[in-house]
């Protein structure tokens, strides 16, 4: 598939719940002209810890992000918390992936967006550091539990669950948090006279008018593989790719059955 554009988020390479191998899948089929890739990319808070992960699957992304740039795609990279480091090399160009702090996006039917990560309106991030760093490694041990889930109920014949996911539409305080981090991104965008923001960060996906302002969250390769594209009326679409791959195998699986169903028909027809 081919889009205007494409936006994704907390990749979180380097770290072992990133999706690696399903978000290498998604650029394969899907190609942009331009691609902003929304903060959290690499995971530097993990690099700096015991537990660092790059296997070369981890890798093979950020060739094939690199492929695209030298194919002659515009490639944006807004750093995010966990890649905050990158914030000292704006403006730099890294294979032709070029470094910003915000980017200003006006989609082909002419609305403009605010593109930022969206940790400096989270104000546990930006006055209680320690805190973050602190969620930052429950939040490793949940995922890390998950695996281990994960690998019982594919036992049982069970799908992927994410009990991360679960837990934000749980927990009350959580859903509060979403709530007000939205209603925070979307004045800002009305402040700067924008028609919208598309952000990261807090891994909950989504697109949804807030008073006027489109309200747009790529969501993440961690917990659900998602993806925001622009389509070429500058319509802008959420792409869950988990969900996308797990039809597309189970459409293979039952063409691959049809098929061998119709050859056992020949075969008792000789």
């Amino acid at each position: 598939m081919k889009y205007r554009s494409i936006f994704l988020s907390d990749i979180h390479l380097g770290t072992p719940g990133c999706q690696a191998e399903l978000l290498l899948d998604f650029l394969t089929k899907h190609e942009a002209e331009t691609y902003y890739l929304v903060g959290d990319i690499v995971d530097a808070w993990r690099i700096r810890r015991k537990g660092f992960l790059w296997p070369q699957a981890h890798n093979d992304v950020v060739q094939a992000l690199l492929a695209k740039a030298h194919d002659g795609a515009e490639i944006y990279l807004i750093p995010g918390n966990h890649d905050e480091f990158l914030r000292s090399y704006l403006g730099t160009h890294f294979g032709g992936i070029e470094v910003v702090n915000t980017a200003d996006f006006t989609s082909a039917d002419g609305r403009r967006y605010l593109v930022t990560h969206g940790d400096q309106f989270d104000s546990i991030v930006v006055n209680a550091k320690w805190l973050a760093h602190l969620g930052d490694r429950a939040y490793d041990f949940i995922l890390w539990l998950n695996t281990r889930i994960n690998r019982l109920r594919h036992l049982w014949g069970g799908q992927y669950w994410s009990l991360s996911k679960w837990a934000k539409y749980q927990v009350k305080q959580a859903v509060n948090f979403i709530s007000e981090y939205e209603n925070v991104l979307t004045a800002e965008a009305r402040r700067g006279g924008y028609d919208g923001v598309i952000c990261g960060h807090i891994h909950s996906a989504a697109i949804r008018d807030m008073d006027g302002i489109t309200y747009v969250n790529t969501g993440d390769w961690v917990e659900s593989c998602t993806a925001v594209v622009e389509l070429e009326d500058g319509r802008l679409s959420l792409i869950d790719w988990e969900i996308s791959a797990r039809l597309s195998r189970h459409r293979d699986r039952t063409r691959r059955a049809r098929r061998a169903r119709r050859k056992e028909k020949q075969l008792e027809n000789v």
